[in-house]
């Protein structure tokens, strides 16, 4: 791995570097040490240890390496950032940050869910980080993420909202808020080599079904779990520690208002939650973050999902606020792009903008969207796919050209109606031969239901952006109870999906979870009428519509036999 890592930097370089390195032999001499690291961050962003991460090496050997990576990153019109120097067994150490200058519409983009229980500061500890400025102690900093009358009343978030913090290529933050306390997004992107998304959710368990949404519709690459210090681990916060762990999305704690806590009540706090990132369920390896190395150390092996680093900060006084930033700064995303496979594109929430018309929202899961491209939407209620073409794209506001897989954006679409769109669609490519599906299979694994749950059973499911009711119309057990594992067959109650093999599921009803992966698929026959709809989805899914159908049937019938009746009477008489 690190001789394709130092290939690839090279071949990413113009043609005479490779020559000029062999014939001082610097290069070769650094590999031939092998004092040279590297961890590529999706092939942009990476992480250079000079010295190996044990050993080290000499002062003038390290000073070589220096120069030379200076001048490997200079050629592939990157920046390396020096970010700090250790001392080991046989020499030292230094760590450096190599990122690749961007063009205006290009930034590194990660998203990170940020989940907790109610009032444990969620929405402040993001005004404070994209804003840049402290909080007052009475959530003023909230103030400027909130989207609704009634949360600016009630403090308490209840829809998805998102903001963004923004790095250059040298790791500086580039947010600053203007007079009036709002901050430009295209600024922001445009001077940005790398933009983190924060996908702010609601803590209160009512609005539970918007949490899940958001942590499977928008496709975080990191959880960001919030807890209050005075508080401790209570409520929702184990809910959506369940959830990043049942998604296996990554996680690290921010334990916030240390500066009102008391001493002893922060010590146990820090116990429970040691407890429960330790126990079998989680099986977290937690790490206490309190210097620049401990940072390094936890953003290095952040991507195994084992580390479980806790940051204890305060948006008040702004303690520890810069080694959050640090740690956000060197996040990569998991995503893959896949720029090789055919288009496709997750809705997840659709617009009616003035002088535009239809916008959809969502992410972009493989391949490239250029403007103007044919693609495909649907599934509509029948299953069928419509042509449509891309207008305009915007990727955090700024308008671009085009869309990479692993991306977010907003695309303004070419004469379709709003009401035609709905969240949990797709589009596609004009490559592929796209189907929606009734029913499908799954290995579900319950994690709490509290008695047993058997065929006919109905509850909602959340796959990506689709979140349907389903009924279980077969399992593979008699009965399922709380840690069963079966093989279930599922039916959609209202519309047909586009669904992927081996997607990731979660299925809810009241206090009732489960997951699951989805193993096979029963594509549909989409028709024109709704009897073909019926005809290409097997089951009972839709014996309503039948059951009305047959009902007008029986209708006539008594009409018709009344009629004969009366004939009948009248002919006696």
């Amino acid at each position: 791995s690190v001789s394709r890592s130092i290939r690839w930097l090279v071949s990413q370089s113009v043609g005479q570097c490779l020559s000029v390195y062999s014939s001082t032999c610097t290069f070769y001499r650094l590999w031939k040490l092998s004092p040279f690291l590297l961890l590529l961050f999706r092939f942009i962003t990476v992480v250079a240890i000079i010295g190996g991460s044990k050993r080290g090496i000499t002062p003038e050997q390290l000073a070589l390496c220096e120069t030379t990576l200076e001048k490997l990153a200079a050629a592939c019109h990157s920046d390396a950032v020096f970010l700090r120097k250790s001392t080991q067994e046989d020499g030292e150490v230094a760590y450096y940050l190599i990122r690749s200058q961007q063009e205006e519409e290009e930034f590194i983009e990660v998203r990170i869910a940020v989940v907790g229980n109610v009032d444990a500061g969620k929405s402040t500890m993001l005004g404070v980080l994209t804003h840049g400025e402290l909080d007052n102690g009475r959530g003023l900093a909230r103030q400027k993420l909130f989207r609704h009358k009634h949360e600016i009343e009630s403090g308490r978030t209840s829809s998805v909202g998102t903001d963004i913090l923004g790095f250059d290529c040298k790791g500086l933050v580039i947010n600053k808020s203007d007079g009036h306390g709002s901050i430009d997004w295209q600024k922001i992107c445009r001077l940005s080599s790398k933009v983190v998304t924060f996908i702010d959710l609601a803590g209160h368990e009512k609005y539970l079904k918007t949490t899940v949404f958001g942590m499977t519709g928008h496709a975080p690459d990191f959880c960001m779990l919030m807890v209050g210090s005075n508080a401790g681990v209570i409520g929702m916060a184990k809910e959506h520690l369940g959830l990043a762990l049942a998604l296996s999305v990554p996680v690290f704690v921010v334990i916030t208002k240390i500066d009102m806590c008391p001493p002893n009540v922060l010590q146990e706090t820090m116990s429970l939650l040691w407890r429960i990132l330790k126990s079998p369920g989680c099986r977290k390896i937690p790490m206490i973050v309190s210097s620049p190395d401990d940072v390094m150390t936890c953003a290095l092996n952040f991507t195994s999902e084992r580390i479980c680093p806790i940051f204890q900060v305060s948006n008040v006084t702004g303690e520890n606020l810069d080694l959050v930033k640090m740690f956000l700064n060197l996040l990569s995303c998991r995503m893959d792009a896949n720029e090789h496979k055919p288009a496709e594109f997750l809705i997840d929430d659709t617009y009616q903008v003035p002088g535009v018309g239809t916008v959809v929202s969502g992410t972009c899961l493989s391949g490239v969207i250029r403007l103007n491209d044919p693609m495909h939407l649907g599934p509509d209620s029948v299953g069928r796919f419509y042509p449509v073409a891309v207008r305009s794209i915007q990727r955090k506001r700024l308008p671009v050209s085009e869309v990479r897989g692993s991306q977010t954006a907003s695309f303004a679409l070419k004469k379709v109606k709003r009401s035609l769109v709905r969240k949990g669609m797709v589009m596609l490519s004009r490559s592929v031969n796209p189907a929606g599906c009734w029913e499908f299979e799954a290995e579900i694994l319950v994690l709490h239901h509290p008695t047993t749950i058997s065929p006919k059973y109905q509850a909602v499911v959340h796959c990506g952006s689709i979140r349907q009711t389903a009924t279980i119309i077969g399992m593979s057990l008699p009965h399922m109870r709380t840690g069963d594992k079966a093989l279930c067959h599922f039916k959609f109650f209202k519309n047909p999906e586009y669904l992927r093999l081996d997607d990731r599921l979660i299925f809810r009803e009241g206090r009732t979870k489960a997951v699951g992966t989805i193993t096979k698929i029963y594509p549909c026959i989409p028709t024109s009428g709704g009897g073909g709809a019926a005809a290409g989805a097997t089951g009972k899914g839709l014996s309503g519509r039948g059951s009305r159908g047959r009902g007008g049937t029986r209708k006539k019938n008594k009409s018709a036999s009344a009629t004969e009746a009366s004939a009948k009477e009248e002919g006696q008489t």
